[in-house]
């Protein structure tokens, strides 16, 4: 078992051979036509998702709990903040809040449920990960175990796609 701890994703991105500068791609269909705002990127890594909705007039805050990624990060037009997500808590919230294959220190629906409080009422949360099935068992989700977290949110996307598994939804305003 992983512990996905601060250590462990500082070796990770000091090793790290690829560096992919283009965003997820279910970001860029799933994002398509909302309107840019303020966003979180929970987990952002290297920062491509951030830098790239930067780049298309959303306030993005990207954290993560690696400096060696914040270090690699290249987006100047990016709030960038180290902090452990399981514990650091925002002091506004977001038009969206988003994460890509975070791996916390917790469990994924403990993440999950925590970072949705951080969506402004009318806002969205893109939750992409590993879908059930992934070789690292405690860092994959279920689209039902994720949905059932949000009791009154409007579910827009609840799917497996491949390896991943995509939930987009829409607070209650």
């Amino acid at each position: 078992m992983n512990d996905f701890d601060q250590p462990y994703w500082e070796h990770h991105w000091r090793h790290a051979r690829h560096h992919d500068t283009d965003p997820n791609p279910h970001l860029v269909h799933e994002t398509a036509g909302l309107t840019p705002g303020t966003a979180l990127d929970a987990g952002c890594g290297r920062g491509a998702e951030a830098a790239w909705l930067a780049a298309r007039g959303w306030a993005v805050t990207a954290v993560d709990i690696s400096a060696e990624a914040l270090i690699q990060a290249a987006a100047n037009t990016v709030a960038w903040v180290r902090a452990d997500l399981t514990t650091w808590t925002p002091q506004r919230q977001f038009d969206l809040v988003m994460t890509h294959y975070a791996h916390p220190a917790m469990p994924q629906p403990a993440f999950y449920d925590r970072i949705a409080g951080w969506v402004a009422p009318g806002g969205t949360l893109l939750v992409v990960g590993h879908a059930e099935g992934h070789h690292v068992p405690e860092a994959s989700a279920a689209a039902p175990a994720i949905t059932a977290l949000l009791d009154g949110w409007e579910i827009v996307t609840a799917e497996d796609r491949g390896h991943d598994v995509v939930v987009r939804a829409r607070r209650s305003a």
